[in-house]
């Protein structure tokens, strides 16, 4: 899942999805009259789930749009992200859903494909918003809700340990990374060069991306054990054999401490750690960091996340929740909830006003998303990414080789299937 904040990713249950898949056939799937259910007059009343800081903004927005529309009444109750993936399941099992709701981009294919949510109105332009996140959105070529808001990762970096360690810039190649996270340990005064979790698969699948590799094939089948998977694997698996990043950290841990301390000096993250550095460090802080574009191998490619809207097929008021996720997708209210929350919208023109237009550190996040990629949009991602995550800390804070993790991967990724 691409939730931010790490949030945990959750595997169905065979009894939750045999009971969702029998709510969904008796449902018809997506037979609900979606081309009908286009942005127009609004009225009625809608339930809308949003999690984290998204679902405790989101009503102040909602209430906006109740006074540019007082025939509505829209409740937003807000969901911990620990338990949406399975309180969502049990909604659509037991024909409690929601009208709106944010959603996980790596649920997308899972949902569609179980006919809970309904497809996209032809009203809706893609144009609008970042190619690469209206991706998310897409199952079997057909459309499911919009994004909402993105994120991609990018490179933290102490600018002025760099500077002490004879760098006058962020890496730019693989090399660079390996020699600037040396060089920051060794001569900069950090405790370790970089920060790479040993069990995130997020953070594996760019470095996939940018060595040409995929992860599963246009055919639709998976590639885990191909020799672009395992370089990916070495390459990330050599920081921790030399030293350059921790073996191991305690539950719960935080890098942006150790980054503001000066301990850890580099760190992949999306722009919710540009709030979090500028909070904790302070004035202190402020000149010795920046964010750069990721490395690149053969390519730069970084991860695409963030979150996006969708309308259940259960809903009985389809058309003024469409209605309700066209005024969310204006550029100016974007604009005004990325204020309130920090979320880059997904929305291009939102970038031109506001707060946003002159903020240099996230507008490097803008740049990125001109390389960035969505994990496979396919209903067993979730249970496919766990296996993923299960083995790669096998390698990376056990013994395991690259070669032999990639050839696990690919076997259970092949076990667990894509759903589709």
């Amino acid at each position: 899942m691409t939730q931010k904040r790490n949030a945990p990713r959750w595997m169905r249950t065979f009894a939750a999805l045999v009971a969702v898949m029998l709510v969904a056939a008796a449902c018809g799937g997506g037979d609900s009259g979606t081309e009908s259910a286009e942005p127009g007059k609004a009225s009625g009343e809608l339930t809308v789930w949003a999690m984290g800081v998204e679902g405790e903004n989101l009503q102040a927005i909602a209430d906006d749009f109740v006074k540019d529309n007082p025939g509505v009444e829209v409740n937003v109750t807000p969901i911990d992200w620990e338990v949406a993936h399975q309180k969502l399941l049990t909604s659509v099992a037991g024909n409690q859903t929601p009208d709106v709701s944010l959603m996980g981009t790596t649920w997308m294919g899972e949902f569609a494909e179980m006919g809970a949510i309904a497809e996209t109105p032809e009203s809706f332009s893609e144009d609008q918003f970042f190619a690469n996140s209206w991706n998310t959105t897409e199952f079997e070529g057909t459309s499911y809700g919009v994004p909402w808001y993105i994120d991609t990762r990018a490179l933290y970096y102490r600018t002025d340990i760099a500077k002490k360690a004879g760098f006058d810039g962020p890496p730019a190649t693989w090399d660079e990374l390996k020699q600037m996270a040396a060089a920051m340990q060794s001569k900069g005064g950090s405790k370790y060069g970089v920060y790479l979790s040993n069990f995130n698969w997020q953070e594996l699948l760019p470095f996939v991306w940018q060595n040409g590799g995929e992860v599963l094939s246009e055919d639709g089948q998976f590639t885990f054990d191909s020799p672009e998977v395992v370089e990916a694997i070495e390459y990330e698996k050599s920081f921790f054999e030399e030293g350059l990043t921790p073996e191991s950290v305690p539950e719960g841990f935080d890098v942006h401490q150790p980054f503001v301390d000066g301990e850890i000096p580099m760190f992949f993250s999306g722009p919710w750690s540009v709030a979090a550095i500028q909070d904790l460090g302070g004035k202190d802080i402020e000149g010795k960091w920046s964010v750069a574009p990721m490395p690149e191998q053969d390519s730069g490619t970084s991860f695409v996340g963030g979150g996006d809207l969708v309308v259940f097929n259960q809903s009985d008021n389809q058309e003024t929740a469409w209605t309700f996720i066209d005024y969310l997708s204006q550029p100016e209210v974007q604009s005004r909830f990325y204020e309130l929350t920090g979320d880059l919208p997904a929305v291009e023109d939102a970038w031109e006003l506001g707060q946003l237009e002159n903020d240099e550190d996230r507008q490097v996040f803008e740049a990125q998303m001109e390389d960035a990629q969505v994990p496979p949009v396919v209903p067993k991602w979730e249970e496919v990414a766990a296996a993923i995550a299960e083995e790669l800390e096998k390698a990376l804070a056990g013994g395991a080789s690259a070669q032999e993790t990639a050839g696990e991967m690919q076997q259970k990724a092949e076990s667990i299937g894509t759903g589709q």
